[in-house]
């Protein structure tokens, strides 16, 4: 007589996919992007009405210059106010950062999040061959955390 098995049949352990999740996959392509001459009253209402709090200065050929944020218009409307200068007056490039940190779409995310920690900014701009080609933030690498939660991540 043969032995009997109530084990019951195997399903397929999936494989894991250890390949890297990089900072391209969970970027922002579709950017709202600021030139250097325009109004910093312009910016503000960009920035209020999409629900941002800042965005890449980029030149025609869409070459980052710097970046503007809230904190760069709250010190306009605190200049214009002690100077007494009308703020329309404003542009862009006076206003914004100019000495920006990118972050290269090729390192993976947790590169990212260990940058975003030792750096304490909100977002990086990332560039291809000189040109702005998306964003990374601190809640894009949150939802790649997320899409992984199953997955050991010393392997990744």
């Amino acid at each position: 007589m043969g032995i009997i098995s109530f084990q019951g049949a195997r399903t397929k352990v999936k494989k894991q996919d250890n390949t890297p999740i990089k900072v391209s996959d969970y970027m922002t392509r579709n950017l709202i992007t600021f030139s250097p001459k325009q109004s910093v009253m312009e910016v503000m209402e960009t920035l209020i009405k999409n629900k941002i709090s800042g965005g890449p200065v980029v030149n025609e050929r869409n070459e980052l210059l710097g970046v503007i944020s809230e904190g760069d218009c709250i010190k306009q409307l605190n200049e214009s106010r002690y100077y007494n200068m009308p703020i329309d007056d404003a542009n862009v490039e006076r206003f914004m950062a100019k000495d920006v940190d990118t972050i290269d779409g090729n390192v993976s995310i947790f590169d990212a999040a260990n940058k975003f920690l030792e750096s304490k900014r909100r977002r990086f701009p990332i560039l291809e061959n000189g040109k702005l080609v998306g964003q990374i933030s601190q809640k894009d690498v949150m939802k790649a955390a997320l899409e992984m939660k199953g997955q050991n991540w010393r392997d990744v």
